[in-house]
């Protein structure tokens, strides 16, 4: 029998077709032959009238439950190649496209409408660097953003150097996440340092604010002045390490997915805590955020058997973390930024004596819905869809 969802690349095969079946039915007929019928109260709640539809803002006047469960079609008619009439038990008659009903039935938990994610290791040579533009048009700024959730980073060159300015780069793709460090927080070494950020040592690879629920989704680093020769950054892909995991070592993905682990960040003004599994999958099984910080991880008390397997689960994606096969290095110089998914990325950096000169990095967060609404409504602009007015 087959699957009542279709894969994306299936359903947008040129040959994927919707068809109208025998007893009144849309059917999506997939290119290898199969076909399914599709519900009516799927294509029900997809109407796109004035009586469904509020059509300055695409929310529906009706709320679906109260439809009847078993609502059906009574008439099925092609008006055109391409285009059907629905005539529903309810009286309700609505046209719908055949390239919307297949465009809908590709959509997966996780996909909405982006460019899928492009895994990648220590091969990876450095494409996601462009040349800052303070004033981009459209295409620019789409092509910026489609390199970003493809790679979950993009470092730009040539970005002025005022302390602060940071904030106008984080501003072109989202709202600022202010949190306890501020709107905006220095990296450098400091003297009674509140975080292992602010001093010299070297950092392995983590994701940021793992203790904050929901962590940050996007963080940016400036570096206003560099004048050290160690302080190397470091980026790893953890969906590809994670995705090697599972490949390798099935028994350990599986414990860093259903097991919760706690993290803390404790100050004079602050305590915070989170709990979150190492590898966090989607309904779909798919790998959808990391939460990874040695430094601020507890497991829960569990039989000592079960520890034992928690811990060789963790030490197994640890060093393939930190390993050469997952791991770039770069100096983030003078008027660079790395702009990075921190529910993706993991990030660090080599230790450097502060004795050579200045080493002077910026952040900011900003939430993962930024990017992603803006590379939607580039897309939009761009193919000339008129725009939702709220």
């Amino acid at each position: 029998m087959p699957s009542p969802t279709p894969s994306p690349a299936a359903a947008a095969e040129p040959t994927a077709r919707v068809r109208a079946s025998a007893g009144n039915e849309l059917t999506i007929e997939q290119a290898d032959g199969q076909r399914y019928s599709i519900h009516p109260l799927w294509l029900r709640e997809r109407c796109q009238d004035a009586s469904t539809l509020d059509l300055r803002t695409g929310q529906r006047l009706q709320d679906p439950s109260d439809l009847d469960p078993r609502l059906a079609l009574r008439a099925v008619t092609q008006l055109e190649p391409g285009k059907f009439r629905l005539l529903f038990s309810d009286g309700h008659q609505a046209d719908l496209l055949e390239r919307d009903i297949l465009a809908e039935a590709a959509l997966r938990p996780g996909d909405h409408d982006l460019p899928a994610p492009r895994l990648w290791n220590s091969s990876l040579q450095f494409g996601a660097r462009c040349r800052w533009n303070g004033e981009p048009g459209d295409a620019e700024r789409a092509d910026w953003l489609a390199q970003f959730l493809e790679l979950g980073f993009i470092i730009f060159a040539g970005v002025p150097t005022q302390p602060g300015d940071i904030l106008r780069v984080a501003a072109l793709f989202g709202f600022i996440r202010e949190t306890n460090f501020g709107a905006l927080f220095d990296v450098r070494s400091t003297p009674e340092a509140s975080d292992l950020a602010y001093t010299a040592v070297p950092l392995d690879p983590h994701t940021d604010n793992p203790y904050r629920w929901p962590v940050p989704g996007v963080q940016l680093l400036h570096c206003l002045v560099n004048q050290t020769s160690g302080g190397l950054s470091t980026l790893v892909d953890g969906f590809a390490a994670a995705e090697a995991l599972r490949a390798r070592d099935g028994e350990a993905f599986r414990l860093l997915s259903q097991t919760a682990v706690r993290f803390r960040y404790r100050d004079a003004a602050t305590d915070l805590v989170a709990s979150a599994p190492p590898i966090e999958l989607d309904v779909t099984g798919r790998v959808q955020a990391v939460h990874f910080s040695p430094r601020l991880d507890f497991v829960p008390l569990q039989p000592p058997a079960e520890l034992a397997q928690y811990y060789r689960a963790r030490r197994a994606f640890d060093h393939l973390l930190r390993s050469p096969e997952f791991e770039i290095r770069f100096l983030l110089d003078a008027g660079e930024l790395v702009m990075m998914d921190n529910r993706r990325l993991l990030h660090g950096r080599t230790g450097f004596d502060p004795a050579q000169g200045l080493r002077h990095l910026q952040g900011c967060y900003i939430d993962i819905d930024g990017p992603r609404s803006l590379y939607r409504v580039l897309r939009r602009r761009q193919a000339g869809v008129k725009e939702t007015v709220r």
